[in-house]
């Protein structure tokens, strides 16, 4: 069977282990699920490690003990039964009956006991009375301690002992525990008595409590693990669904709705969820209707009102046209009636345009245009009306030469829409403009030194019938569209209009159009905010005449 895409990531970020803390940060980030359990197996693995050790440490103890005091016991009890067997004992001065009963004396004390080593030393070997000699049932003196020697030899009616490595066939050792009396002997003296006892039983004990500790420990943090696993994917499913269908409501999808099971809290939210949803489709429906019945309702007004405005514009041409025969009065209302009439035109064509845009209707008809060609049309155009204000068109184009593929026609409109405001608003200065292109893309900047605006005004300059200054009149027959025409365009051809203004410095629109593909992959030629004053171009700003441009230039070299 081939493995699917999933299983193929799984494989690939399994094995590149140094990608691990990567993954796990994103998980932990992203996965209320991931997060949860992975708290809750810390949380339950560090307080079953903390109760594994504490009942093995506990259980060690105690069995230690109990083994601790059991050959205690055995060791008194050996050392008293031979204590015993001493005191009722009568050899008299016999050195040989002494000895005899010293054997015997030996045997029981090996016969009491459960010590699996023993051995006897004499205290004051020098004192004077019988000699008898020490014995040793496999336990070397070199395994005791001075300081239990010590110990047994200083109280006589003690017993001590210590926990020794005690040596076993083949080398190895044993966990075991030596135990020290002394026994008197008559006419002989004080001996002192060790009992080694092995306690390799209870450390198997200890070792199979503690496998059996761990194994447990384990098994229950698997069991919480599942269970836990269980019960937040009980919960965390119908939220991570919830999650799942807001995103797809947030994106348009407004069909979409929760499944309902049950009548649990989450069955609540699911049903207040779908209510919601239900009431957000209807009032977006509502809204939708009403938006398509206002652009339906601005699109029939401005269409039925050409045909009168028609009539009434070849009525104002004829007026005007006659108006030297007029009295003054009458000649300055037929002016006025023609100039009004002809803005009226202007904003039901603007009007139309944004009815287009609304509906989504419109068309590009690209062509294969130089934008500095387009420029200088443009600034032709627009010239008699800068004139009339004082003001001068200056054209610096470095680049944007080579054809790139536009609807000029939008372009034009872009472009005078920008040149009209910066006459109207550049109080006489000169107004430049800018072209330029590079690999990405080809701009055209318009700039001017009028009173600009703050950077609040500058963000909403762009919207219809929007005036930074209400109490000021449009001089050049504008209807406040123009620039929300002019972005509409720009965003058609998958490009940008750009807006830079400070309050008594100026204002710069760039306008930057893809020069392959249908968006801009890289920064736009021209500075939106201008990197030196306009006063400082000097000569620079001149008009460029296209004809002087080297024809190699004009055919494609252009800058990038």
């Amino acid at each position: 069977m081939a493995a699917t895409p999933t299983t193929t990531t799984a494989i690939a970020v399994l094995r590149d282990w140094r990608g691990w803390p990567t993954v796990l940060a994103a998980l932990w980030r992203r996965s209320l699920r991931f997060r949860t359990l992975a708290v809750t197996l810390v949380a339950t693995s560090l307080a079953i490690l903390v109760t594994c050790i504490t009942m093995a440490l506990v259980i060690q103890n105690d069995l230690f003990v109990s083994r601790k005091n059991q050959a205690l016991e055995d060791a008194r009890r050996a050392v008293d039964v031979a204590q015993s067997t001493l005191d009722v004992a009568e050899v008299g001065d016999d050195p040989a009956a002494l000895a005899d009963l010293w054997n015997t004396i030996q045997e029981g004390i090996a016969r009491n006991s459960n010590a699996d080593q023993l051995t006897g030393i004499r205290i004051d070997s020098d004192a004077d009375g019988v000699r008898l000699n020490g014995f040793t049932a496999g336990l070397s003196a070199s395994l005791l301690s001075q300081g239990l020697r010590a110990r047994v030899v200083e109280f006589d009616d003690r017993q001590a002992w210590q926990s020794v490595a005690l040596p076993v066939e083949g080398g190895g050792t044993v966990p075991g525990i030596i135990v020290g009396q002394q026994l008197v002997v008559p006419e002989a003296g004080p001996f002192e008595i060790y009992f080694a006892y092995d306690l390799s039983d209870a450390d198997q004990t200890l070792v199979f409590v503690q496998r059996t500790l761990w194994i447990a420990g384990i098994g229950l943090v698997a069991l919480v693990a599942v269970i836990s696993w269980i019960v937040l994917r009980t919960v965390s499913t119908p939220i991570i669904q919830a999650a799942e269908t807001s995103a797809r409501l947030a994106s348009g999808d407004l069909g979409v709705r929760l499944e309902v099971h049950g009548e649990d809290e989450l069955a609540t939210l699911g049903r207040s969820f779908n209510a919601m949803a239900d009431s957000i489709e209807s009032q977006i429906k509502e809204l939708g209707e009403l938006s398509m019945v206002q652009q339906r309702f601005v699109s029939d007004v401005s269409h039925e009102l050409r045909t009168p405005l028609t009539t009434i514009r070849l009525a104002a041409d004829m007026l005007n046209d006659q108006r030297a025969e007029f009295d003054p009065v009458t000649a300055r209302a037929a002016e006025l009636l023609h100039a009004q009439v002809q803005r009226f035109e202007t904003l039901l064509s603007d009007l139309l345009e944004i009815s287009r845009y609304d509906a989504g209707s419109v068309q590009l008809e690209l062509e294969a245009t130089s934008l500095a060609h387009v420029a200088e049309d443009v600034i032709e155009q627009m010239r008699p009306l800068a004139e009339g204000r004082g003001s001068e068109l200056r054209l610096v184009a470095p680049g944007g030469y080579s054809p790139v593929d536009m609807d000029p026609r939008r372009v034009r409109r872009i472009l005078r829409n920008l040149i009209g405001n910066a006459i109207e608003h550049g109080e006489g200065r000169p107004v430049v403009i800018t072209v330029d292109s590079n690999q990405h893309a080809v701009a055209a900047g318009v700039r001017d030194s009028g009173l600009g605006m703050d950077p609040d005004d500058a963000h909403r300059v762009f919207d219809r019938f929007w005036r930074a200054d209400p109490s000021r009149q449009r001089t050049i027959g504008g209807t406040g569209l123009g620039l929300s025409i002019a972005l509409g365009d720009a965003t058609l051809h998958g490009g940008t209009l750009a807006v830079w203004s400070e309050l008594g410095v100026g204002t710069n629109f760039v306008l930057t159009l893809p020069r392959n593909g249908p968006t801009i992959d890289g920064p736009s030629p021209v500075a939106v905010e201008p990197q030196e004053p306009l006063a400082e171009l000097g000569d620079a700003t001149q008009p460029i005449s296209l004809a002087d441009v080297p024809r190699d230039l004009l055919e494609g070299g252009d800058r990038a």
